[in-house]
């Protein structure tokens, strides 16, 4: 009977213990080795298994634990020790004979795991010893780096660049983490960490989709959109439609917005009208609401529409500037 060499890879982001059945009966199985000490060879030694750390000469004293016992294991570290991997995966290719290697995942990384890691690179960089100058930011200091990186991501998207949106979407991403970060320093009392976070927004998902979660009838996705608005006015006490409108965004959007917030409760109020404003901006602001009044009645999104034409005419000032320089 041929002899056995299991590698063993584990994901390094669950406890190390929690492993498959077949794992677990082959570490108790046959002899364990590996490369270094880790959460991993305790756990295996907790249960009465011996492993044997290793610092050169591995793929020998594989074979030599394989060809004595039938079998032998190796644990894997975190990075999947792909060289050790590399080298029996040779070495059995000249002599296939010695042992045939079987690649076994013990546990794998659940969605999401990589967040893990990005929850601690961010601890490592804004703690002490870390890097200064995520150490030196407040929240109102990167306020206009998470707005910069959201536009960067609406680019990614109108342009319909799926992987540039992923890129963008990851600096979105560090920007939540760093704020969550700076967030756990703050004096008793009024700090939070990225799993607040996290919980509030689970809570919130679970909350304000019932259709999924309660076992509510579905509906139609009208039906499901009242059904959130209803819940969200549940959840927050308001004393009017407007409020939790985000004030600071773009005035043509924030128009957009607030005129929608109103129809939507039926509430006829008519926008100023320009010729009745005393001064030239008032003007202008009044003939701007209407157009955007307008707009919405018609059914067109007023801000894609403005930046439509925006790149248009751009696109247009780079082919004068083309044709000046080629003139």
């Amino acid at each position: 009977m041929t002899a056995r060499i299991v590698l063993l890879v584990t994901s390094p982001r669950l406890p190390a213990g929690l492993l498959t059945a077949p794992a677990w009966d082959a570490v108790r199985s046959a002899p364990v080795l590996a490369g270094a000490e880790s959460e991993l060879a305790r756990a295996v030694r907790s249960t009465g298994a011996e492993v044997t750390v290793l610092t050169e000469g591995a793929t020998q004293a594989l074979l030599e634990a394989a060809a004595a016992h039938g079998s032998a294991v190796w644990l894997a570290g975190p990075a999947g020790d792909e060289a050790l991997a590399r080298e029996l995966g040779l070495r059995l290719a000249r002599q296939p004979g010695l042992a045939e290697l079987e690649l076994m995942y013990g546990s794998w990384d659940p969605p999401g795991a990589r967040l893990l890691d990005a929850v601690e690179v961010m601890d490592r960089l804004a703690s002490p010893g870390g890097d200064p100058w995520k150490r030196a930011q407040t929240h109102r200091s990167l306020a206009g780096f998470l707005l910069e990186e959201c536009y960067e991501a609406y680019d990614a998207i109108s342009a319909d660049d799926t992987d540039a949106l992923r890129e963008e979407l990851g600096d979105v991403l560090l920007q939540v983490l760093l704020h969550a970060r700076l967030a756990e320093d703050l004096p008793e009392g009024k700090s939070w960490t990225v799993d607040d976070v996290a919980g509030g927004l689970v809570d919130k998902m679970v909350r304000r989709n019932p259709h999924v979660f309660s076992g509510e009838q579905a509906g139609t996705i009208e039906e499901i959109e009242a059904n959130w608005e209803r819940i969200k006015r549940a959840e927050k006490t308001r004393e009017s439609v407007l409020d939790g409108i985000a004030l600071s965004q773009p005035a043509l959007a924030l128009a957009a917005k607030i005129l929608d917030r109103a129809g939507r409760v039926g509430l006829a109020v008519p926008p100023p009208l320009a010729e009745s404003q005393v001064d030239p901006e008032a003007r202008l602001g009044a003939g701007l609401l209407a157009t955007v009044a307008a707009a919405r009645q018609a059914g067109i999104d007023p801000e894609a529409a403005l930046r439509r034409a925006t790149l248009a005419y751009a696109e247009a000032v780079r082919a004068a500037e083309r044709a000046a320089e080629s003139s």
